[in-house]
């Protein structure tokens, strides 16, 4: 979805998982996706107040990091959208099995186990948060 939106609209996309493939970086070492993430993030600010569309596609597991990111857009008078995809575990799975299979930029193997691990930590906005962002015009979420 993230790259078929940064044609449409046009926009830069920044996704961490392929920043690290390409350095060459072990897409699980937490403190370089950190450090990534936070330059990701601080070059989105600087193509904002550019007037450049940027889409970050990034886990946004946590309210607060959704937060952060929602109101530093902001202050830069951005509208700012949240596409929130809603799909149950299986599909989840199925998904990232299929994409593991097919190989690609910033692709690893992740176990089912992986996965309910990850789902354990993932906070879902409600419809308190997501009424705090732009409402999108394109079909594919909010």
């Amino acid at each position: 979805m993230a790259r078929r939106l940064a044609e449409e609209l046009p926009a830069v996309r920044l996704c961490p998982d392929e920043w690290l493939t390409e350095l060459g970086i072990d897409l699980f070492d937490e403190e370089a996706r950190d450090l990534l993430e936070r330059q990701l993030w601080r070059h989105a600010l600087e193509l904002l107040a550019l007037g450049t569309s940027v889409i970050l596609e990034y886990g946004f597991w946590g309210r607060v990091e959704r937060d952060e990111k929602r109101l530093g857009a902001r202050t830069l008078g951005v509208p700012v959208e949240l596409r929130y995809l809603d799909v149950p575990m299986e599909e989840l799975c199925r998904r990232v099995e299929e994409r593991s299979a097919a190989g690609g930029r910033g692709t690893v193997a992740i176990t089912e186990a992986m996965m309910a691990g990850y789902a354990a930590l993932f906070q879902a906005p409600d419809a308190d948060e997501l009424s705090l962002f732009d409402t999108c015009d394109r079909n594919g979420g909010r």
